[in-house]
């Protein structure tokens, strides 16, 4: 079982403390002890901890973003 997280800030002028998504990922551990990431940018910042059951490859580390960098996301499944 994997985890996300993260924090949207209403204002677009706000910055999201990446900091703290990573704390939050560091407390989801048990969720996900094989990796961790976490991308932030502006008003967001987004967190993950992988459980590698099935894909054991780096191309699953997550966030993840498009081939230009504009659209990240974290999943599960």
């Amino acid at each position: 079982m994997c985890g996300i997280c993260g924090v949207l800030h209403i204002d677009p002028q706000a910055r999201a403390d990446a900091g703290l998504v990573e704390a939050m990922t560091q407390s989801l551990a048990h969720r996900g002890p094989d990796d961790a990431g976490v991308y932030a940018d502006g008003p967001v910042a987004l967190g993950n901890r992988r459980l590698k059951v099935i894909d054991l490859s780096p191309m699953g580390h997550q966030p993840m973003a498009n081939d230009d960098g504009s659209l990240w996301i974290v999943y599960n499944g």
